[in-house]
């Protein structure tokens, strides 16, 4: 099935709430629980976390547990892969995720500190991912490797895979 076929009602929304960060939220038509279980486990992880189809991602391991280790990496594309490594820093299921990423290329200059919030009102749910970087430049520099359409992208495949699925289901 392509995204195509799933009538997307809900858009991203990028926001810069500081000089040092960007938001990302949207609304899923799923409870919080689910949203935040698609978050945290690797096998659902692979399914949507990635924006261009060529871009899989390929390695997706999680240590879910407080100053555990998490590491992502998407390719091969062209014979490239782009990883990315952090630390679990808060667990609150199904309510809040913050872990730390460091980019293998460093294109964000340096630690990013992310935090993710799951709220749930009349069973659709909200989930904002907000990243912190060390700078203003840094952020900048984020913004224009087109990070906002690859969540988009990837969201849409989320919700294309939320459509129609109960908690057993996925």
């Amino acid at each position: 099935m392509t995204t195509n076929a799933v009538k997307k009602t809900e858009t991203l929304q990028v926001t810069m709430p500081s000089e040092r960060e960007v938001a990302m939220a949207r609304v899923f038509d799923a409870p919080r629980e689910l949203l935040f279980k698609t978050w945290t486990q690797p096998a659902l992880l692979k399914r949507w976390l990635y924006g261009p189809e060529e871009w899989p991602l390929a390695v997706c391991e999680i240590d879910l547990r407080v100053s555990g280790a998490l590491r992502f990496e998407w390719g091969p594309y062209e014979g490239k892969y782009m990883g990315m490594s952090g630390v679990y820093r808060e667990i609150a299921p199904p309510d809040r995720l913050v872990f730390t990423e460091v980019w293998d290329d460093n294109w964000t200059g340096g630690e990013t500190l992310v935090t993710m919030t799951f709220v749930e009102h009349a069973g659709k749910t909200t989930v904002t991912q907000t990243v912190q970087y060390s700078s203003h430049s840094a952020r900048e520099a984020a913004l224009k490797t087109g990070m906002a359409r690859g969540m988009t992208q990837a969201y849409d495949r989320l919700a294309e895979i939320l459509a129609g699925k109960t908690n057993q289901e996925i």
